[in-house]
């Protein structure tokens, strides 16, 4: 994990690594979370969870595995049900 703050916002963010994946994580204005898959396949690609104040690193790891359980390994991209 490694903290700093997300240079074109001024945002206060860090960096987790989930089974192999990088992620990093930042706050948004409606109290939850913005997850970027850093070492994913596209760039920018990632999700939000709200809300999630004062959210435990085990918590964060969750949220992580339960969104890379729902990537098709093919594109990358959440699955189209």
């Amino acid at each position: 994990m490694v903290d700093g703050a997300d240079s074109e916002s001024g945002v206060p963010s860090f960096t987790l690594a989930v089974d192999g994946e990088l992620f990093d994580l930042r706050s948004d204005e409606q109290g939850g979370t913005h997850y970027t898959w850093l070492s994913g396949p596209n760039e920018g690609y990632g999700f939000s969870s709200s809300p999630t104040p004062r959210q435990s690193l085990e918590g964060h790891r969750e949220n992580i595995r339960t969104f890379l359980a729902q990537i098709d390994p093919t594109t990358g991209y959440i699955e189209d049900d």
